[in-house]
């Protein structure tokens, strides 16, 4: 209520700029219709007219700067050096500044000539991705306003289908003109490669240079794009070129040339959801030899026996909870907790879990076992032959499970036991019957034992996690030259070159029969958010962002700015609808799928996970209906699928990779049986996820509906 007060008193922040920024769209229109008159080759002049105003105003301090960098190979005292450097930065500042203040007068002019070239191109056709693509767009007054918000170093929040791509070319355009380099970052190599080929053709239009960094190029093409003008590619192209130049013995071997001012498209998923995702160059290891094959055996059978146990576990709480007992109600808690202690992804256990009553059981008699130092949690799992921390990704062998591994093999339980170090080498030193040399020798006898017992418990436990908390189809899939692919989560894509750390990936090679790599250790790392705050000027486009506004400002420093959109979204957002079991809500789908093909309607069925689209896909098969499957192993047909998702009775499966930076084009005779449908399978755990995937529907005016 208080907010609501202040907002009547001095307006919504988000409308001020807005207003603030009104009186400049009315001035780049006027130099549009200007514009209109000129030749191509006099629009061209433009660009070069606006290139030497920024070169004339810079080139007294760029030459000072000149003069400094030269005056410091010169010098050799430390005192001058240092006092040569300090100057060095206060006349980049200034310099930096000075840009700012030049493309800020330029910036009415500038948006014009964008606008008018896009204009000039409209009905002409070329290759993008693979695709014949006609040009239809030019810019509205709402798009001008978000160009200006990117050249302010703000985020642009615009909604799903206002053309964010076309936004950006604005600011690209602008700041390309001073000649020090724009990155465009994107979430994926697919829309690095397209958004260059489509919205390249405006810069080129100009005699500017674009290029595209792809996970194919060597050094020398790296180096060559990123001297271009404007440099497409991903966050982990432009993250790893980075620590690879940090790596470089000679600076000729560095690709990068600094960091003026970067786009981030899909801001969120990159500067929230990644950032604390280190980026890591590893190499391989001298040792090669691991236990992991040799283990396997072992940690398979103990995962068994497991399962079989929390199998019986959650079904003695199930008959519990059906008498409706006080007693058998508390005795049922803590049946559940071991359960979720013992196996959190059991399938009968999060079924019961779906219920939020009993989770809400399993939480409070969890609590009530972590009091006083959760000095009680092992009348828990005493049970268990081992047990599992899911928020930390930690796994204890109990003793029953140290028992069960030793059954059957010449080691005792001990080996499954680290000895304290400090213990024993007191009791060493403190034994008068032994010399010097025995003490030493049974020193090196022990260290020994410790490594050895250190590295099989660490094969263990990786191993066990493998087992128990990573997924095939869901956390990883197996990709067709048989190696371990990881899932992004959030996007539903393969990320190609990234390994788990700590012998976690090779414990998922064996667990799947696939070769098992050499083990590798990290020479460089940085987290993109590190990588990103490097940036002279920085800022971000996406439909989702002002659910994390007070992250990013914490962080980066960055405003979010909420674009209005060009025409009233008339999307008909339907409430959610909940079934008692999966196997009720499944068959709701694919009934759900099967009307709206019949309706000659297309469907985006939004799911988490590979295994969820592979399971409706196979429904849907044997019910004989023809479909689309998109998701981590059907990548590479990203672009065809997407061009076929907006057609007649079209049925599309995907993952999250849909819900960004794809733009579902509808077919004939789809506005008037009410446009694309989404269907999602499930809320994600993130909010923005699950508004991405709507707003795949009712882009631009157009109907839709999601549910």
């Amino acid at each position: 209520m208080f907010n609501s007060l202040l907002k009547k008193i001095f307006g919504d922040k988000n409308e001020r700029w807005t207003k603030d920024l009104w009186p400049v769209v009315e001035e780049i229109n006027g130099y549009f219709d200007q514009l209109k008159n000129l030749t191509d080759d006099e629009l061209r002049a433009k660009t070069t007219e606006f290139k030497n105003k920024i070169s004339a105003e810079t080139e007294e301090l760029r030459n000072h700067l000149d003069d400094l960098k030269n005056k410091l190979q010169e010098v050799s005292s430390a005192e001058e050096k240092h006092s040569l450097y300090d100057e060095i930065e206060q006349i980049n500042k200034e310099l930096d500044e000075k840009y700012e203040q030049i493309l800020d007068e330029l910036l009415p002019e500038a948006f014009a000539v964008v606008k008018d070239t896009c204009r000039r191109l409209v009905g002409k056709s070329w290759d993008v991705a693979g695709t014949k693509n006609t040009w239809d767009m030019v810019p509205y007054d709402v798009q001008l306003i978000g160009g200006m918000i990117l050249h302010q170093g703000k985020i642009a929040e615009m909604a799903t289908g206002e053309g964010k791509t076309l936004v950006a070319t604005l600011p690209i355009y602008l700041n390309a003109l001073t000649g020090r380099g724009v990155h465009i970052v994107t979430v994926n190599d697919y829309l690095a490669k397209r958004d260059s080929e489509w919205m390249g053709e405006i810069f080129k239009f100009h005699g500017m240079t674009v290029g595209c960094i792809l996970n194919t190029m060597d050094s020398q093409q790296r180096k060559d794009i990123y001297g271009y003008d404007i440099t497409y590619g991903t966050n982990n192209e432009f993250g790893f070129d980075y620590l690879r130049d940090n790596m470089a013995v000679d600076k000729e071997n560095c690709v990068q040339r600094g960091h003026n001012y970067a786009i981030v498209d899909e801001v969120d998923s990159v500067l929230i959801d990644e950032a604390r995702t280190p980026l890591i160059i590893s190499g391989p290891v001298e040792k090669t030899e691991h236990k992991f094959d040799d283990m396997k055996p072992r940690v398979e059978r103990l995962f068994r026996k497991q399962a079989n146990l929390v199998a019986a576990i959650v079904k003695e709480a199930e008959d519990l909870l059906k008498t409706n007992d006080s007693k058998n109600r508390e005795k049922a808690g803590v049946l559940l907790l071991r359960a979720h202690r013992g196996f959190p992804k059991n399938k009968a256990l999060l079924k019961l879990f779906a219920e939020p009553d009993y989770k809400k059981l399993m939480q409070q008699t969890e609590l009530e076992f972590l009091r006083e130092n959760a000095k009680r949690m092992p009348e828990i799992d005493e049970e268990l032959y081992f047990a599992i921390e899911e928020r930390n990704n930690q796994i204890d062998l109990t003793e029953k499970g140290r028992e069960e591994l030793a059954a059957g093999s010449r080691e005792g339980k001990e080996f499954f036991v680290l000895p304290d170090l400090g213990t024993e080498i007191s009791k060493i030193e403190n034994d008068s019957s032994l010399s010097p040399e025995e003490k030493l020798r049974k020193k090196d006898e022990l260290y020994h034992t410790y490594t050895e017992r250190s590295d099989v418990i660490h094969t263990l436990n990786q191993l066990l996690k493998a087992y128990s908390l990573f997924e095939k189809d869901v956390e990883y899939v197996i990709t067709e030259d048989g190696k371990i692919a990881i899932v992004d989560e959030f996007t539903g894509r393969i990320l190609p070159g990234r390994r788990y750390s700590d012998g976690l990936h090779q414990a998922i090679e064996a667990k799947e029969n696939v070769k098992v790599e050499r083990d590798t250790q990290t020479l460089a790392t940085i987290t993109l958010q590190n990588y990103f705050r490097m940036y002279k000027k920085l800022a971000g486009m996406t439909g989702t962002a002002e659910t994390e506004e007070s992250e990013f400002y914490e962080i980066y420093k960055l405003e979010v700015a909420v674009i209005p959109t060009n025409k009233p979204v008339i999307r008909i957002d339907e409430d959610d609808a909940i079934y008692r079991t999966k196997r009720e809500k499944y068959n709701a789908i694919i009934e759900k799928i099967k009307s709206l093909k019949e309706e000659r309607r297309p469907v985006l069925v939004g799911t988490t996970s590979v295994e969820v689209s592979e399971t409706i896909s196979r429904m849907l098969k044997r019910q004989g209906v023809g479909h689309n499957v998109l998701n981590a192993k059907q990548h590479q047909r990203e672009a065809e699928i997407v061009a076929f998702a907006g057609q007649p009775g079209a049925v599309t499966i995907a993952t999250n990779m849909a819900g960004r930076g794809t733009d579902i084009k509808l077919g004939a005779g789809v506005r008037e049986t009410g446009g694309l449908y989404i269907l999602g399978t499930e809320r994600h755990e993130a909010r923005r996820i699950d508004r991405q995937l709507r707003g795949r529907a009712g882009r631009q005016g157009d109907p839709g509906t999601s549910k």
